[in-house]
């Protein structure tokens, strides 16, 4: 029942949200996958720390790609680019370590993620404040 009600939450907040915060969420997510397959490391199963680190890498580079796809390259000039291939280098960080099931291109990743979403959160608090 708990579950049921969390994803009626979830579709309404995404429904609801800003295009600004919708993106917030793609790094939350993103993050929270990265997690994920940092804590599946630590899983003594072979097969299941495999698996864990598989999955969860698949899903923070299919959100990645949606952020790509999301960049407006015409409107957003230099830094459209950049974000692009930042997004791709992050990506192919991933496929590497989901290739040689090693930590240390999950944390690049996600140190990288942590600051572009920090940024972004502090962006679209300021936009906030400035239309209040």
């Amino acid at each position: 029942m708990l579950a049921q009600y969390a994803r009626a939450y979830k579709t309404v907040a995404v429904r609801t949200a800003t295009p600004g915060h919708l993106v917030l969420m793609l790094f939350d997510g993103a993050l929270r996958f990265v997690s994920a397959a940092l804590q599946g490391f630590e899983c003594e199963n072979l097969a299941r720390r495999n698996e864990e680190v598989h999955n969860n890498a698949i899903k923070t580079q299919n959100i990645l790609r949606e952020l790509q796809c999301s960049l407006d390259m015409k409107a957003g000039g230099e830094f459209s680019q950049r974000m692009q291939a930042l997004y791709e280098f992050m990506i192919d960080q991933l496929l590497r370590a989901n290739m040689t099931k090693t930590a240390e291109p999950f944390q690049i990743v996600e140190k990288l993620l942590t600051e572009i979403r920090n940024a972004w959160a502090q962006m679209l608090e300021q936009t906030v404040s400035q239309a209040a």
